[in-house]
């Protein structure tokens, strides 16, 4: 379905669980990590949670594999992939990170109905542990990206901000987004879609929360979900629905377009 993009959250949204949370619990790490967190950006804490882990004799296939159990929705992965099969253009933007991410799709078999993965880098550093970088530079006293309401490692507004000029300079200027999210990085984003884009909130959760008690600041038309099975049918109706509105405006333009070519009266003699 050319001219629509969906934009995905990761954790709690295609995932059924936050997956960092999952890793530390799998690996017996919880309570360092309750430690730490209230003295450590999120970020940072999650590189030397994978510093810990290791050091516990924790390979980074175990990783691997933790991650592979993580619970995530059939009916979400039914959803993205009809979305794909409709033409659709997929993204993610997620404050969780690249090997978790990258692992998880590919274990569902799903990665491919992905062009972009927007997310926090990580890769195995010559002793075998993971490392977790910012998606930003990451400087907690002053965020690179500038936007208050976002954490300093990423701001997923300015990523929504990225995407559409891309889209812009590549031509396709009509495009209508559709943002699937729930936590509360996900509020900054639903402040930069247009009236023609639509928003997906998880009901009861931080962006809900966030977006139905600032609707005079969203421009988009709010859709909320709860779980999966309410993704997935919210999802393919808004895809199908637009759809169907852009055959209507063709029709309309073709039928304009054709009284227009129509050639003049001959007056009649008298």
């Amino acid at each position: 379905m050319a001219g629509i993009v969906v934009v995905f959250d990761f954790d709690l949204t295609i995932l059924d669980v936050d997956s960092d949370n999952w890793v530390i619990d799998e690996c017996g790490a919880t309570e360092l990590f309750e430690s730490l967190l209230p003295t450590t950006p999120w970020n940072s804490l999650m590189d030397r949670m994978m510093r810990d882990i290791h050091s516990k004799g924790r390979t980074i296939e175990d990783i691997g594999e933790c991650l592979k159990r993580a619970p995530l929705d059939p009916h979400i992965i039914e959803a993205i992939k009809s979305a794909h099969a409709l033409g659709c253009d997929l993204r993610v933007v997620s404050d969780a990170n690249r090997f978790f991410i990258e692992t998880i799709l590919k274990h569902h078999g799903f990665l491919d109905c992905f062009s972009e993965i927007n997310t926090n880098p990580s890769y195995v550093d010559e002793e075998g542990r993971l490392r977790i970088l910012p998606f930003h530079d990451d400087d907690a006293t002053k965020p690179s990206h500038g936007c208050s309401l976002c954490p300093p490692n990423m701001c997923k507004g300015a990523i929504i901000e990225r995407i559409r000029s891309s889209l812009v300079d590549e031509g396709k200027k009509k495009v209508q987004f559709i943002y699937v999210g729930d936590g509360k990085g996900d509020y900054c984003p639903s402040l930069k879609l247009s009236e023609a884009d639509c928003v997906m909130p998880r009901k009861n959760y931080a962006a809900w929360d966030l977006i139905t008690g600032n609707m005079d600041l969203i421009k988009a038309k709010v859709h909320e979900w709860r779980d999966g099975e309410d993704l997935q049918r919210v999802l393919l109706q808004l895809i199908h629905r637009s759809e169907r509105l852009k055959i209507i405006m063709d029709c309309k333009h073709q039928t304009s377009s054709s009284h227009e070519a129509l050639p003049q009266a001959l007056p009649v003699p008298h």
